[in-house]
């Protein structure tokens, strides 16, 4: 692997923990840039080692000498991080030189997912990745790390999809593989509510927060939490399938085989038909998209306000539950939906209602909000994703 060597092949020999420490340093500074508490803070070492790791990699120029106000930061380089996030509907590709911060990345948004299948979907990834990168001045043998968002389970232990394989995968299909092999770099895949929960613990503004709730609403609905820095992923990569938990036993069949699960009352699929059924006793056109939907309960459209509204109460239903059992600091909405303020309000009045008052009073410094980072949180995840992987593989080697 070229491109690594590039990077982590200036650091000078050392013994193996502190070839580690300067890695991990290194690469947790690629991922943002800050003092050396925040560093500590983030990469879960002490203040002394990283003080330590710094001052080698100020030695062969890999950090420079002056500080902006206390942060360290990266020297100029050419390589380039990816993160790319593939939705059902949408796919959003993130390219950001390391020496440049998280908000100075390239992307591209296509309007059209994986819903059409892999392989068909893949030659516009590819070609979404190549105008990122060349909007950072940078070229594809550049990248150095790469890693991909996807709306499944991912077992933690063989980075595949986690069974049942559901559509539009199938089984055979390997995201990371195939766009790895392409770039010449080892690809990392995980959930994408597990890497928005990231991205938003690393680049939001309560970046210290121990305990982290990421809940993507949009064409399905999932969960991400982050414990103590660490993704929780579970056994097989099956934790924080909030969408899956049974709200009504009587309830449709879901396409995970339940029934009545969350995803089947709020999902995309289930809000387009709620609007649909109230339309078919006027003249008005029924919505095709989730953005439709959203774009006329912006518009004031009783219908849809009524529908995203009561999606929100019961999305915070089932959050109130999951904030008696994991007490978290923050709970954060992203994902289509989370474009309509209307959701927050009705997740607010459930958590008033069923959560514990302990768990989400105001005094008690708990946070329910909205993304900070729009849409592209997975794909921004994605990216951290794939630098902390370059640790992990060159830890491994």
């Amino acid at each position: 692997m070229a491109n690594a060597d590039d990077l982590l092949g200036r650091l000078p020999a050392a013994g193996p923990t502190r070839a580690a420490n300067r890695r991990k340093v290194l690469l947790a500074v690629a991922i943002k840039s800050g003092t050396q508490a925040d560093i500590a803070h983030r990469s879960l070492l002490s203040q002394a080692t990283v003080s330590a790791a710094v001052q080698d990699l100020v030695k062969v120029r890999l950090v420079p000498t002056t500080k902006d106000r206390g942060k360290v930061c990266l020297s100029a380089v050419n390589q380039v991080g990816v993160g790319v996030h593939l939705g059902f509907n949408h796919m959003t590709v993130v390219a950001r030189r390391l020496d440049k911060e998280f908000d100075q990345a390239t992307s591209r948004v296509s309007s059209e997912g994986v819903s059409r299948g892999w392989s068909r979907a893949l030659p516009e990834v590819k070609q979404m990745i190549v105008e990122a990168i060349e909007g950072t001045e940078r070229h594809r043998s550049d990248v150095f790390s790469l890693g991909i968002a996807v709306p499944r389970m991912i077992n933690p232990r063989t980075g595949g999809f986690t069974p049942p394989i559901l559509p539009p995968w199938r089984a055979g299909d390997d995201p990371a593989k195939d766009l790895g092999t392409w770039l010449g770099v080892r690809a990392f895949i995980d959930n994408d509510a597990n890497l928005g929960a990231l991205a938003e613990q690393t680049y939001g503004t309560r970046e210290h927060a121990e305990t982290v709730v990421y809940v993507k609403a949009s064409t399905g609905i999932g969960a991400g939490i982050i414990v103590h820095n660490s993704v929780l992923r579970g056994h097989g990569g099956m934790a924080g399938e909030l969408g899956h938990l049974t709200v009504d036993p009587h309830g449709a069949v879901c396409q995970c085989g339940g029934r009545g699960c969350l995803e089947t009352m709020i999902g995309a699929d289930a809000l387009i038909a709620q609007v649909r059924a109230a339309r078919a006793r006027n003249s008005l056109p029924a919505p095709e998209t989730l953005e439709q939907v959203i774009a006329a309960a912006q518009a004031q459209d009783a219908v849809c306000m009524r529908v995203i509204h009561d999606a929100g109460r019961t999305l915070g239903q089932s959050l109130a539950q999951l904030c008696n059992l994991l007490n978290p600091d923050l709970v954060v909405i992203g994902g289509q939906l989370a474009q309509s303020p209307l959701l927050l309000e009705g997740c607010k009045e459930s958590l008033r209602r069923f959560a514990l008052p302990g768990a989400v009073a105001e005094d008690s410094e708990f946070v329910l909000d909205l993304s900070e980072l729009d849409t592209r949180a997975e794909a921004q995840g994605a990216l951290i994703l794939g630098l902390r992987g370059m640790e992990h593989a060159a830890n491994n080697t």
